[in-house]
């Protein structure tokens, strides 16, 4: 058995991909438009590690999508946590749990997909402004 992805639908392509590719850094893989069933798949992966894969569903006719908590988390090791939140909060991305040990943060995708983010290695020292942030929604 091998691991093939984690299949995330979405409601608007463009803004997931600025988020997914922009603000998280993922690297677009590959796209392919099925006209016939009214969707798009896009594959993404961390750079380096592409045999761990998230595929994006967007399903061209407007469709509601529950949030339910039977779905956890994605989860990426990023080299330095406080660059990493740094970026999203560029972005206009929500750092919705602070790395406030150094070491783990919480982002919601446009979709609300909960992604968790964990420092490679050892946790940093616990900086400014992180240490002092509150938590902000649900993660």
């Amino acid at each position: 058995m091998k691991y093939l992805h984690t299949m995330v639908r979405v409601t608007d392509i463009d803004a997931s991909l600025r988020f997914y590719v922009e603000a998280l850094g993922l690297t677009e893989l590959s796209r392919k438009d099925y006209p016939q069933g009214r969707y798009t798949l896009v594959f993404l992966a961390a750079a380096g590690d592409e045999s761990a894969q998230v595929e994006l569903t967007h399903n061209w006719d407007p469709e509601a999508y529950g949030g339910g908590r039977n779905f956890g988390h994605l989860a990426y090791a990023v080299d330095d946590i406080y660059a990493t939140c740094e970026r999203l909060r560029a972005h206009g991305v929500t750092i919705n749990r602070p790395p406030r040990d150094g070491r783990m943060a919480f982002v919601r995708s446009p979709d609300n997909i909960s992604i968790e983010l964990l420092q490679k290695g050892a946790a940093r020292e616990p900086a400014e402004p992180w240490k002092s942030m509150p938590n902000t929604g649900s993660w």
